[in-house]
């Protein structure tokens, strides 16, 4: 961020540039290896209240049959079996609350829905950068995760899965955002 730019400067309503922005997730496989994978298709925005954050919010939708782990057959087993996109076509969070954590830092609460069941999760975010682009919009970035329990979403197979695939993702967020005028 540069260092005449306040969060009170980044207040506005804004969408994700999805060219810029990835949302992935890493999972053990067989506790020995790292199963890393990413989706391609999503859409979003937030509205950031830089004098107050907690008047922010969130909102982020995520087309499941994007989904990208470098292995065709993988990425079909994890659409049909793991995440039933015929019946649940999207993964959904909206935020409930926002706070501030430290000069960049934040806390997003909201409701994560996969598989049609939503559970509460809290993501931390850093302020990574914010600038204004060639065409006089600001960009801002923030970079986040989260580790959940995809059992808790009824992501699972069967009772051998849980042997070979951890319980345990971490979704990992490289978000860009533009305001919008």
């Amino acid at each position: 961020m540069s260092t005449k730019t306040t969060l009170s400067d980044l207040t506005g309503d804004y969408v994700l540039d999805t060219t810029r922005t990835r949302i992935g997730f890493v999972a053990r496989h067989a506790m020995a290896t790292r199963v890393r994978g990413q989706f391609d298709e999503f859409e979003g925005g937030a509205h950031f209240d830089g004098d107050d954050p907690s008047k922010s919010s969130v909102r982020l939708t995520i087309q499941a049959k994007s989904i990208k782990t470098r292995d065709r057959r993988r990425d079909d087993h994890l659409c049909g079996t793991f995440l039933d996109t015929d019946r649940h076509p999207t993964l959904a969070f909206t935020s409930t609350t926002v706070q501030q954590l430290a000069d960049t830092g934040f806390r997003v609460t909201g409701d994560l829905t996969i598989r049609g069941v939503t559970k509460p999760v809290a993501v931390d975010f850093e302020l990574t950068g914010a600038e204004n682009d060639p065409r006089g919009g600001t960009r801002v970035a923030f970079k986040g995760g989260v580790t959940i329990d995809r059992n808790d979403w009824g992501v699972n197979w069967n009772a051998a899965t849980r042997l070979m695939v951890s319980a345990k993702v971490t979704l990992e967020l490289d978000i860009t955002a533009i305001r919008q005028a």
